[in-house]
């Protein structure tokens, strides 16, 4: 065995793999058609081609009765400039994975009817997105569903005759050409509200409603009836337009779905959704939730139909606030609080077959473990643990399975022991870029801050690191700003891909992410410029002291919140860097918060709009970056979505304008065809090739 292999297997141990499971993906990677070049395999080092060619493995469906996992895998063809999921099952006490839909014939969210003989699921393959089924070996596919235009999402009552879909649905008149019947070609869109674009596209009137259809035997549904016919607001709600925001009870007779019911300036700086309850039989809907003024949302409903657990967030306008776990009865009475001494959010929440427990996924110190309660309450057990992060689960008969990732391993299956919490890895999707690709050591750091506290810090080691040499680093700058540095694996910011290009990455859970209690998360709510840049300096200069680490070659990056660090350390950070990249970055914050949309999310974090007299506003919009140009003098490579309107575009072109007028060398990267994320397969590739050539030429001297 080479020294790359050895340290592969060395890695496979310490993420829990077992030797079986090893001895499995060693026989899976002598397959006829490789992903990885020969030329890949014998370079070992992961690249954004080489990352692109990863499957990604979807969340876990267990069948009813627990013995075999539903699962899509989405595979991307960089050449073709797209993506295609396929279903696949695996059982649970091991075996050979079966893939279910055949080539040229896609299908995503797949889900098990009651009684597990069938699978339903979403394909495009009759020109549009519909509902299909098939029997549970992938055998006699028929489509269900011929809705005009497609669906968004859909689920089946538990009996299997009915079934709810998701719909894109005309409420409202926006363009002039529908007001004004003899000007057909003119373009305008009319407001008299807020809210005219929301994350990536522009108001036009239509919204996503909720339909409930009776399946017939045989024939396609093509039309059900909208439960919130004439309503101007979307469920699921924007801009996610998650699934897992409806559910059906036990018996099929009942639906409730979360809904933020409000419009204009109310929807903009409101963060009060509600679960709402649909009776089929009546044609009712009444609000579970009313008075409770925070995020409501995710119900789910106990195996016996008479109760409903979902989670609630205290604080109107706080979209960052804790997730607190609810149990209420199914007609909305009789809430009960049950995490109210468990300071981590409650996340995914699944019942337990008996209906006496919930479990559900606690962000816990940079990490992502499974949790249970009971149903009454009690204290919260934490299952698991270990540096990885779980991101699903599902439950069914005593049997639990996950999706598990590390920083340095994508997405998998895993069964998990609900006695002891041990794992047991069920699928093998990228088995063989885990033996051929090499992935670097992650340490675990704690840093000490400014006001003597601790701060975890990932340190990510290039994948032949050598202690004698000195290498250059890069400061990851989370967005957010409330997201968790965890051990997530990512198709976009990955500490690996920047690892394997030869740097050390540092990347501090610094004031203000989850994981670490509500306190440090709320920290940095008006103290943008505080104490969490100073935590970041914290962490580079703990980092830099290393031997290993030359403090003459190190840059800061970061997306979102991360872009805003980037702009704010130029004018701040008195020579410790020698490049810098922000993605999609706060720059003016007045201008930010004249155009960006969720307008509940900068009120708060900044104090209020720019013109509050309010102190905290003050000081934050004192402190926007662009306010410290004059003190800019590292390069600077931006990146920016014409598409993004979180935090709209321009905010980019300004930071550029800045720079090139205060002559600091800089770059733009503008992607006409993206949003706040650069999604695309070749746009990503441009993304990563722009990112290292800037890190390349300045720190690679």
């Amino acid at each position: 065995m080479n020294g790359l292999k050895a340290a592969v297997v060395a890695l496979c141990v310490a993420a829990g793999v077992s030797a079986q499971a090893q001895r499995r993906a060693k026989v899976d990677l002598l397959m006829e058609n490789p992903k990885l070049t020969a030329q890949e395999m014998a370079a070992g080092v992961l690249t954004p081609e080489v990352l692109w060619k990863m499957g990604r493995v979807g969340a876990p469906a267990l069948s009813p009765d627990g013995r075999t996992v539903l699962y899509g895998v989405t595979e991307y063809d960089l050449a073709a400039n797209k993506g295609v999921t396929n279903l696949y099952t695996v059982p649970v006490a091991g075996g050979d994975a079966v893939r279910l839909t055949p080539d040229g014939m896609p299908g995503s969210d797949g889900a098990w009817s009651a009684d597990g003989r069938t699978i339903y699921f979403v394909s495009d393959r009759s020109g549009s997105a519909q509902v299909w089924r098939m029997a549970a070996d992938g055998s006699e596919a028929r489509q269900v569903t011929d809705v005009k235009d497609g669906i968004e999402a859909f689920g089946m009552a538990p009996g299997g005759g009915r079934m709810y879909y998701v719909a894109r649905t005309k409420v409202e008149r926006r363009g002039s050409a529908e007001v004004y019947d003899d000007l057909p070609a003119s373009k305008a869109r009319v407001y008299d509200d807020l809210m005219v674009r929301h994350w990536n596209y522009w108001d036009d009137g239509s919204y996503l409603h909720i339909y409930v259809a009776e399946v017939p035997g045989d024939g396609l549904v093509t039309q059900g009836r909208d439960i919130m016919a004439g309503e101007a607001w979307d469920a699921p709600m924007a801009p996610y337009f998650d699934g897992g925001e409806i559910a059906w009870s036990p018996d099929g007779t009942r639906l409730a779905y979360t809904c933020k019911k409000l419009t204009g300036a109310e929807y903009a700086v409101s963060t009060d959704s509600d679960i709402y309850l649909y009776d089929v039989a009546k044609g009712t809907t009444g609000n579970l939730t009313e008075g409770m003024p925070g995020y409501d949302r995710y119900p789910r409903f106990s195996p016996d139909g008479r109760r409903i657990a979902f989670t609630s967030m205290a604080r109107p306008g706080n979209e960052s606030d804790k997730e607190r776990l609810f149990v209420m009865d199914a007609d909305g009475g009789n809430k009960r609080y049950l995490t109210p001494d468990f300071d981590y959010n409650a996340l995914g929440v699944r019942w337990s077959g008996d209906g006496r427990e919930l479990y559900f996924i606690a962000p816990i110190e940079a990490t992502h473990q499974i949790a249970r309660v009971g149903a009454d309450g009690g204290e919260v057990e934490v299952l698991t643990a270990g540096d990885h992060d779980v991101s699903a689960i599902d439950l069914q008969r005593g049997v639990v399975v996950a999706s598990r990732m590390t920083l340095s391993s994508a997405p998998e299956i895993y069964a998990v022991d609900p006695a002891d919490g041990a794992f047991r890895q069920l699928t093998f999707v990228n088995c063989e870029f885990c033996h051929h690709i090499a992935m670097g050591e992650v340490r675990k750091r704690w840093v000490p801050t400014t006001d003597g506290k601790r701060m975890l810090t990932w340190v990510v080691l290039p994948p032949d690191f050598d202690s004698t040499k000195r290498y250059p680093a890069v400061l990851m700058c989370q967005g957010g700003p409330q997201s968790v540095v965890s051990q997530s694996w990512s198709y976009r910011w990955n500490p690996q891909l920047m690892a394997a290009q030869g740097y050390v990455v540092i990347a501090p859970n610094r004031r203000g992410v989850p994981s670490f209690g509500q306190e440090w998360l709320d920290q940095i709510s008006g103290d943008y410029s505080g104490q969490n840049i100073r935590d970041y300096l914290s962490a580079v200069d703990n980092v830099a002291a290393e031997p290993w680490v030359d403090a003459e070659r190190i840059g800061a990056v970061g997306a979102s919140y991360g872009g805003y660090s980037v702009f704010y350390l130029a004018g701040y950070h008195e020579g410790r860097f020698k490049a810098f990249i922000a993605h999609c970055g706060m720059f003016n914050l007045e201008s930010m918060y004249g155009a960006t949309e969720e307008l509940w999310f900068v009120t708060r974090d900044m104090g209020g709009p720019y013109w509050s007299p309010d102190p905290v506003a003050q000081r934050s919009y004192a402190h926007s970056p662009h306010r410290f140009v004059g003190k800019w003098d590292t390069p600077i490579l931006i990146f920016t979505g014409e598409r993004d309107y979180r935090i709209p575009y321009t905010e980019s072109l300004q930071a550029f304008t800045a720079a090139r007028q205060h002559g600091v060398p800089s770059r733009l990267v503008v992607f006409e065809d993206e949003a706040h994320q650069v999604l695309k397969p070749q746009n990503s590739v441009v993304w990563n090739r722009e990112f290292f050539g800037w890190l390349d030429k300045y720190l690679k001297k």
